[in-house]
């Protein structure tokens, strides 16, 4: 099937990059881009087909909107009346529930909710999947064919697509910024950058894949690092003392709650 990526910032670029890396011919997907110059940058990286939203909507046979939550009413008010009911519609718009596009489509049209994240740029992001009301089980595993190629998807219920975004969305931003500031306390203890971001990177991938592979709860496995009165006991009692559970608690729900207030900025 043709996909039209409608919107190709830096969510739509991921996306169009990740399919052509799965397999989907140039020939098999259209872009649209705001900007000319865009467009062209596009069109010369990828040999993909730049066009305008209209012509996106008459030829493509999914549309992957991937545009900014605060344009997509824009987007819906110029594209709405033109797209047939039963053409699938993919919303990659952080925060917007499907009711916001089903409100601007033609009755009956399929909307499929996704949150993926950056880490689709090497192949290992985290994808969630959500039907909108009118979306069946073919049009899910349509968006699975889409996103599997990228990482992992898992099937979520909508209700559940804002934690999603704080958990996941956001979550790449969460683990750089852990690693920054360990590669600067290897710094502050007398290491070479290089070799403390070398020590870090290879330490954040050998324990996500242990986490992964191992079938282990995490406590399970910080346990197994954690000997009596040793050094690594020692550094978790500063962590706690500093509260950075706490904090993350209050980070995520700070997220949830951003996109709760960007879908209810972007309805009214």
């Amino acid at each position: 099937m043709t996909v039209a990526v409608i919107g190709t910032g830096k969510i739509g670029e991921l996306v169009l990059s990740g399919l052509l890396r799965a397999g989907r011919q140039a020939s098999e997907l259209l872009v649209t881009a705001r900007r000319a110059e865009r467009g062209q940058e596009l069109r010369e990286r990828y040999g993909v087909r730049v066009v305008d939203n209209l012509t996106a909507v008459s030829e493509a046979d999914i549309l992957a909107v991937a545009v900014k939550p605060q344009d997509a009413g824009t987007l819906l008010d110029e594209i709405g009346p033109k797209v047939p009911a039963g053409k699938l519609v993919v919303s990659l718009c952080a925060g917007l529930p499907t009711k916001f596009f089903a409100d601007r489509l033609p009755e009956g049209t399929p909307v499929v909710r996704v949150m993926t994240n950056t880490p689709a740029l090497v192949d290992q992001a985290m994808t969630a999947i959500s039907a909108g009301p009118h979306a069946t089980a073919s049009h899910l595993e349509i968006a699975e064919e889409m996103f599997r190629p990228l990482g992992s998807v898992v099937r979520v219920p909508e209700s559940q697509q804002d934690a999603v975004t704080a958990l996941s969305g956001s979550g790449p931003a969460y683990f750089y910024l852990l690693v920054e500031a360990m590669i600067d306390a290897g710094i502050l203890l007398g290491l070479p950058r290089q070799v403390a971001h070398e020590l870090i990177v290879q330490t954040a991938i050998g324990s996500a894949i242990m986490l992964r592979d191992s079938g282990e709860h995490p406590v399970k496995l910080r346990e197994a690092v954690t000997s009596p009165a040793g050094t690594t006991i020692s550094a978790i009692r500063e962590l706690e003392n500093h509260g950075v559970r706490a904090a993350l608690l209050a980070a995520l729900e700070a997220a949830r709650d951003r996109a709760r207030e960007i879908a209810q900025q972007s309805a009214s």
